[in-house]
């Protein structure tokens, strides 16, 4: 990994000597087993997870479910390890990093959500015939280094034939949750943004969307669920019931249309009007962003591991049953 190095043991021994790591799920009165589960962003491109949620389907599996957005894939993973969540959501980048430090309790992944990259192209000006030689000599808001985003939109760059060093201007110095201000606000030509921004963005003539990453990407794992190895192997009922419940969203998403999902998960977005959450779920839709099953398949990651090794991100691959664990999601489709 020579470009991107977690420091999470630094910040958990930090949050452990100032007395903030949190321990455990809590019961509450309805003997119901309250969890955390920590977000890499707050996107419609989770639907089946707000389906899940908004649904009840957690409810019935016996689980209070408290939603708290990560802001990167380096703080979910933060969160899980210091024990203020106990399942994170996140690109499985994550877990590779922290199982190749040699962390003895490093995370495990138990579901996949999402197959293709998330993320939209918009451009500032309207573009009719986009093509990805347009980006030559213009200045682009990326993703975070090592991040998922960063490594697939480079990988597509690079498959289009684009020099990421010396055909434009790569800019990945800011912070994932301020990108969209920093377009608006007047910097860069071009921006990735994931939905329900992009179109938000659009909607306000401040930029067009022109392309779809995760349609020149093609299918990757991702963004998935993990949690620390101790905690699964103390709370497999836990896990089960969570796997169980995001299959049920799973399966609503791939039965309902667009208009039907949006109705659902627009109490989790109330800043979107639900015409422009329906077009937001439905160019997901169009590019099979949404995993049938929870079950992440050994090819599906090292999809992902030619991506991470494209980006100078991977040195060497994990075992991959040392990091994925199916077997939750094996019993939720039964």
């Amino acid at each position: 990994m020579r470009r991107f190095k977690f420091v999470l043991w630094v910040m958990v021994l930090c949050l452990a000597s100032m007395g903030l790591v949190l321990t455990g799920c809590g019961q509450n009165s309805s003997d119901t087993t309250k969890i955390v589960l920590s977000e890499v962003t707050h996107s419609v491109f989770y639907a089946p997870q707000y389906v899940a949620l908004n649904l009840g389907y957690f409810e019935e599996e016996g689980l209070e479910v408290e939603l708290i957005n990560g802001g990167g894939a380096d703080k979910v993973m933060t969160s899980v390890i210091s024990g203020e969540a106990e399942i994170g959501l996140a690109g499985p980048e994550a877990t590779i990093y922290v199982y190749l430090e040699g962390n003895p309790n490093h995370s495990i992944i138990f579901a996949q959500l999402t197959q293709r990259d998330g993320a939209f192209l918009v451009s500032r000006e309207k573009i009719d015939n986009f093509s990805w030689d347009m980006l030559k000599g213009k200045y682009v808001i990326g993703g975070r280094v090592g991040g998922v985003p960063e490594m697939t939109f480079e990988y597509v760059l690079k498959q289009q034939g684009i020099d990421i060093v010396n055909d434009l201007t790569l800019d990945t110095s800011i912070s994932f949750a301020l990108t969209p201000g920093a377009f608006t606000g007047g910097t860069g030509d071009f921006v990735t943004l994931f939905e329900p921004t992009a179109s938000n963005i659009e909607q306000q003539g401040l930029g067009h969307v022109v392309a779809s990453i995760g349609e020149m990407s093609g299918y990757v794992p991702y963004t998935a669920y993990f949690a620390n190895k101790d905690y699964m192997a103390e709370n497999p009922e836990v896990i089960q019931s969570f796997t169980n419940a995001v299959y049920k969203g799973q399966q609503y998403c791939m039965t309902h249309t667009a208009a039907e999902i949006a109705e659902v998960v627009a109490p989790s977005f109330p800043d979107t009007d639900l015409p422009l959450l329906t077009d937001a779920i439905a160019r997901y839709m169009s590019i099979d962003a949404w995993c049938s099953d929870p079950i992440m398949e050994k090819s599906s990651l090292e999809a992902l591991e030619v991506i991470m090794e494209s980006a100078g991100e991977l040195d060497s691959r994990p075992v991959y049953e040392d990091i994925v664990n199916n077997s939750f999601a094996e019993e939720a489709m039964k």
